[in-house]
């Protein structure tokens, strides 16, 4: 069984190369307790092995093996499924939270492979996102506590990768991040996917579902943060903050803290990606975050 090189690479960073060696005996035990046959690998998975199956009653369905990691991501993805219960994200099937392995429904393209243009994308993300936002009781990181992290994400990465951008960018990083920390109020704090792009928006009979959500209660810049982040190169053929005002304009949303949010996830997203050889994006993504900075 071939594992992507990049989701190889995500596990050695992790420490878990027994994963990788483990893995086809995982798929195997997972195919005879849950009526399955996987068939093809998907892909464009970065964080976990994903592949087709056929269930027992003759229906597609995807397995999403996670590569484990110290922290919540498998619970969060699980219970942001169940939550939204099909509404904005895949239905959930199955999960088996000890193994981080997810059975769901099987979608269409993504919204990258259809060629439409970068406002019509954008749109249709803002959309896609919006079906996902609802006030939830559930135990969730915070808008504030991912604030936080992503500080020590990119202070730790930043060095360890030999500083790949100036110091100046990682501060206006920095200073959005605590910004943005500082702005978390829990009264406007919902739901979010948290990695909302064009990669992660597949279509389905309504529109679009968002796979491979994050799990987050924060205010709803955030998503689209992650929007301002992607197309780092088209970003850099214009004034950036005209992206922040757009969407803000789509949502009725603050650009401001649109671009905050964008800031935080250019850098910690291109680090994240240049540690883990995923290039030429974790590079244009950095030199991105330069431009931006440039232009704040």
């Amino acid at each position: 069984m071939e594992i992507p090189q990049v989701v190889r690479n995500k596990a050695e960073v992790a420490g878990a190369l027994g994963w990788a060696q483990r893995l086809p005996t995982m798929i195997a035990e997972l195919e005879a307790e849950w009526s399955m046959r996987v068939t093809d690998p998907l892909d464009g998975a970065t964080e976990a092995y994903v592949a087709e199956v056929v269930l027992a009653n003759g229906e597609p369905a995807v397995l999403k093996v996670l590569v484990p990691r110290p922290s919540m991501t498998v619970a969060n993805e699980i219970e942001v499924l169940s939550l939204v219960a099909g509404d904005g994200c895949p239905i959930l099937y199955r999960s088996d939270l000890d193994r981080g392995a997810i059975l769901m429904e099987r979608l269409g393209p993504s919204l990258e492979s259809m060629g439409f243009a970068i406002e019509e994308r954008h749109r249709i993300l803002c959309e896609a996102a919006r079906r996902v936002w609802r006030r939830v009781d559930a135990d969730f990181p915070s808008g504030a506590e991912k604030g936080k992290w992503l500080i020590e994400l990119i202070l730790e990465k930043w060095d360890v990768l030999g500083r790949p951008v100036p110091g100046r960018v990682v501060d206006h990083a920095i200073r959005c991040a605590r910004s943005r920390i500082a702005a978390h109020d829990p009264s406007r704090a919902v739901l979010m996917h948290g990695d909302v792009h064009q990669w992660n928006a597949l279509a389905d009979r309504d529109g679009f579902k968002l796979i491979d959500p994050d799990g987050l209660v924060a205010e709803p810049e955030y998503d689209l943060g992650v929007i301002m982040r992607e197309d780092p190169v088209e970003l850099m053929g214009a004034d950036p903050y005209r992206r922040a005002t757009r969407l803000g304009s789509m949502t009725g949303l603050d650009p401001q803290a649109i671009w905050e949010w964008g800031v935080v996830e250019r850098v910690s997203t291109g680090l994240l990606l240049t540690e883990i050889d995923l290039q030429p994006i974790g590079r244009q993504m950095l030199a991105a975050a330069e431009y931006a900075t440039g232009s704040s």
